[in-house]
């Protein structure tokens, strides 16, 4: 059964902060459970967010939800063991709004480091604001 595979022990890096300012726009608030705060990336084509999981995964979904007007339009999914270069996995495509959204993934590999490409965005500036951030699977024991 697919369960959150985001925990304390993960580790998560992210393309850029809006005006470096992490106290208000930080990566930790993708994963807070709080509907008022998110991760606003600065301007600028292709924001990412990299996670690495504590042991190997096998991802079953991507759960996101944007603010509208900052949405990613074209994304994709990449991952690979620890040590090992990023291989694609998914091209997804979200649409422009606050809900939350579900990108199931068919057929994903085991993985340790997860990378969510946003390679462009619905606002003009490139900006993207995130308010959750989700990743179900199974963790390989």
């Amino acid at each position: 059964m697919a369960e959150s595979l985001i925990c304390n022990s993960t580790q998560s890096r992210v393309s850029s902060v809006l005006n470096r300012d992490v106290k208000q726009f930080g990566k930790k608030f993708m994963f807070d459970s709080n509907e008022e705060t998110c991760w606003n990336s600065d301007q600028g084509e292709s924001q990412w967010v990299l996670l690495e999981f504590p042991q190997h995964v096998k991802v079953s979904e991507v759960r996101l939800q944007f603010q509208g007007g900052f949405s990613g339009k074209s994304c994709k999914l990449e991952g690979s063991s620890k040590d090992e270069n990023l291989r694609h996995i998914l091209n997804f495509y979200p649409e422009d709004n606050n809900s939350l959204q579900s990108f199931p993934i068919p057929d994903a590999p085991l993985v340790q480091k997860l990378k969510i490409v946003f390679e462009n965005s619905t606002d003009f500036f490139g900006r993207i604001i995130v308010y959750t951030l989700d990743i179900l699977g199974e963790k390989d024991l």
